[in-house]
């Protein structure tokens, strides 16, 4: 097990590399960062030069990308137009949109995991008719639609939670923007795991086990439920790193200030560091829940082992 993850290690080096170059070259090779510092207003040549000059952007491209990655290996993102330290701003929004994703996570898992559970194990049947068409409606309504209805009802019309969050972000006011980003991924799990469990149910191992008088409870959770969450486990460990870099609707309804909020704003006033810096700390979320999706497999399915 040891050498593998060590194996895994080594091959996220170059995917990191050519995902952070990628990342480097849209942002800053496509567009001018000093021209977006000034805004509207045309800087000063000489002064522009000195911009540059200053943050390596009269270097190669490939020497801006290395000095980038120096800056990283040391613990620093650069400094946003507005003069805070990127770090700064990490600091402050990815506990509040890991909150938000740990919310949204468990809702997928414990709501969608049951419905397919349910829907699977009575395949054909009205109440899986029912999940089925509910899931496809959800997937169906954009995310700022059924985000701004919620909000209204809950929020505005019952008066049962905030309509907005505040800036502390607690967990109880994070429910309904966790729904509201779960939804569609919940939508997508529940189908997952209604088809896998109705694939599986008719299983060599699962008629043996029923055959040797095992209870109906523990057949489904210690053998059906547990070969069937491989396909289930994979989607919600790469939809992790999709919620956090994919909240920049659900934030901006609810007003939340984390990750999609910042990246929101950098993209907005085109400011490089912050989208940089964010989106790098999102491929590495990205490549170790990956890595902790692969290292799943083997507590789920005793028959996965690793050399």
């Amino acid at each position: 097990m040891g050498r593998y993850v060590v194996r895994r290690l080594l091959q996220m080096v170059p995917v990191f590399i050519g995902s952070t170059f990628l990342i480097f070259f849209m942002v800053y090779a496509l567009g001018d960062p000093v021209a977006a510092l000034f805004g509207d207003k045309a800087p000063d040549p000489a002064t522009a030069a000195r911009i540059r000059r200053e943050l390596y952007l009269d270097e190669p491209l490939w020497k801006q990308y290395g000095h980038y990655m120096g800056q990283i290996l040391s613990g620093d993102f650069g400094t946003a137009f507005n003069g805070q330290p990127v770090t700064e701003l990490m600091g402050d929004a990815f506990p509040v949109t890991l909150r938000l994703t740990l919310v949204a996570i468990l809702f997928e898992i414990v709501i969608g995991i049951t419905l397919g559970v349910l829907s699977g194990l009575r395949r054909g049947r009205s109440a899986d008719t029912t999940v089925l068409l509910l899931t496809l409606i959800v997937v169906s309504i954009p995310t700022f639609v059924s985000g701004y209805v919620l909000q209204y009802l809950f929020g505005v019309k019952w008066g049962i939670v905030p309509p907005s969050v505040s800036p502390e972000a607690p967990f109880d006011e994070l429910l309904l923007p966790g729904i509201v980003l779960a939804l569609t991924s919940l939508a997508y799990v529940t189908r997952l795991s209604r088809t896998s469990i109705a694939e599986n149910s008719r299983a060599d191992y699962v008629r043996t086990a029923v055959a040797k008088g095992l209870p109906r409870r523990r057949v489904v959770t210690r053998h059906l439920l547990r070969n069937s969450l491989i396909p289930v486990v994979t989607f919600i460990g790469t939809d992790i790193g999709a919620l956090m870099g994919g909240a920049i609707v659900t934030e901006r309804i609810f007003n939340i200030h984390g990750v999609g909020f910042q990246l929101y704003q950098g993209i907005l006033r085109q400011n490089s560091p912050t989208v940089v810096g964010f989106v790098t700390i999102l491929v590495i979320v990205f490549l170790l829940a990956n890595l902790f999706v692969d290292l799943l497999y083997a507590v789920l399915d005793p028959r996965i082992r690793y050399a």
